[in-house]
């Protein structure tokens, strides 16, 4: 821990109520606390036992880091009470109402702000309205934005010059304009949103851009060797502070920090998991994981099973489904056939302990910003398969700029809940992409590639790496100030 100031820097981290938003900024909380600087989270009465578990072992080291809880508005925009974080939501309706009670908490903000005075705010950047509840009270705030870089500027590339705009057809190839390299991509893919369908959606994500330019600056869970070009063309062309301090997730060094996902118990027992991936070869199994958003239908679910089953190989597959007497979801008689071969989580999986293990050798993926990072941490190929928000983006960071991750053929931005019946992706092009990552020269090269970039990660986070210099240098300004 490094030596305390005369005043010790004080800053609140307030994370959203989503598990892919809350478990980095958790962990960013932990890394500023493990540098001496009293760390506080926000988060509400639901979320809260989640986060006292995730920050136990950083307290228990003697580093400060608490949580203040705040009252969650649902009731007041017509949902139920408890309602308080977003994979509770079932229909867009009551995930527009979810969006809507955010921004009911400003006034609680304002009061413990005005109560507490902390040095700096720290809040995820689907809070746009807290850059100036913090300026009435001089506190800088820093956004927390989900996302690296190179989804940023495309994100940005794709707003400021609207190419979507100029072709004919919603699969009609186009290039993202003014990026240090040749991107293309179609309007299936971006995340546009319809003013008049959803406009408090639209609202929100232009009141986040514009509170971009308003706050301190912007804290980015990448690391620069991960994409060089862009952290720069991001800072030079768009003029935003911005610092890059990850892999987060590698400030977890103990198993259970792991296993539990920084909060979230696993559906499965460590022992059991790590005592089945023990008994394969190395690089023999392939992990497939969608997030914990992500709701395929069963059709699309029976896809997959079928072509893993008609590839043969390992698997662990993670699915949002509990078990039951009949399942549609499954081919009859598959968990027989696959026992040994395969293993099915029904629920949360501890994934930064399977993608570490030596016998992983393959990632199925949604591509969400942390599984990418977590994948590359891990020095693991993967398989990609986006299905709403910059996942498409993070595809083209995967496939076409790093080169250790083959696609699946997703081919169309899809809602996070309600994703269409119909299998838009078919055994087929699963066991292809599988037999792609798994076997032959080509994956040894994406093999080869994925861990020097796991290498990459590791040195960044540790003393005198990127990412550590970096939060070095974002704290030493905040004290500054």
């Amino acid at each position: 821990m490094e030596t305390k100031s005369h005043e010790q820097l004080h800053i609140f981290f307030f994370p959203y109520m989503a598990q892919g938003h809350s478990i980095p900024l958790i962990d960013i909380a932990k890394l500023f606390a493990s540098r001496g600087v009293k760390s506080t989270l926000i988060t509400t009465p639901l979320n809260a036992p989640l986060l006292s578990k995730a920050i136990q072992s950083s307290k228990n080291l003697g580093f400060e880091i608490e949580i203040l809880v705040i009252q969650f508005p649902a009731i007041e925009v017509g949902l139920p009470q408890g309602f308080e974080i977003t994979s509770m939501a079932t229909t867009h309706e009551m995930k527009e109402k979810f969006f809507q009670a955010t921004f009911l908490l400003e006034p609680q903000i304002e009061q413990i702000l005005d109560q507490h005075r902390p040095h700096c705010l720290v809040a995820d950047s689907f809070f746009p309205w807290a850059t100036d509840v913090a300026a009435k009270f001089g506190i800088p705030r820093l956004i927390f934005y989900g996302p690296g870089f190179f989804p940023m500027c495309a994100s940005l590339s794709v707003i400021l010059y609207e190419p979507h705009l100029k072709v004919s057809s919603d699969s009609e190839v186009f290039t993202i304009p003014n990026l240090p390299v040749e991107i293309k991509i179609t309007r299936n893919q971006v995340p546009i949103f319809d003013q008049n369908a959803n406009p408090f959606l639209s609202k929100l994500l232009t009141e986040s851009r514009e509170c971009e330019e308003r706050s301190y600056g912007i804290i980015f869970n990448t690391f620069y060797e991960l994409e060089p070009a862009f952290a720069d063309h991001y800072r030079k062309v768009f003029g935003r502070k911005a610092w890059h301090i990850g892999p987060v997730s590698l400030c977890n060094k103990a198993a259970g920090d792991k296993t539990e996902m920084r909060g979230m118990e696993a559906s499965l027992d460590e022992p059991e998991c790590l005592n089945w991936l023990n008994t394969k070869k190395h690089n023999s199994v392939v992990y497939i994981c969608f997030g914990s958003l992500t709701n395929f239908s069963d059709p699309q679910l029976l896809e997959i099973a079928l072509g893993l089953e008609a590839y043969g190989q390992e698997f662990i597959w993670v699915v949002k489904k509990e078990k039951k007497e009949k399942e549609e979801w499954l081919p009859a008689g598959f968990e027989q056939r696959m026992e040994g071969k395969g293993l099915i989580i029904r629920g949360w999986a501890p994934q930064v302990l399977i993608l570490e293990h030596q016998a992983i050798g393959g990632f199925v993926t949604h591509c969400g910003w942390n599984s990418i990072l977590e994948g590359v941490s891990s020095g693991v190929p993967m398989i990609t398969w986006p299905v709403s928000a910059e996942q498409f983006y993070n595809e083209k960071l995967v496939t076409e700029i790093l080169r250790i991750g083959v696609a699946v053929g997703s081919e169309k931005w899809a809602p996070l809940v309600d994703v269409k019946k119909e299998a838009s992706v078919k055994r087929d092009a699963i066991e292809k992409a599988v037999a792609q990552v798994m076997v032959g020269d080509e994956a040894e090269e994406m093999r080869s590639r994925a861990r020097a970039l796991g290498e990459m990660a590791r040195r960044a986070v540790e003393e005198g790496g990127s990412s550590f210099s970096d939060l070095t240098a974002l704290i030493e300004e905040l004290r500054s100030l």
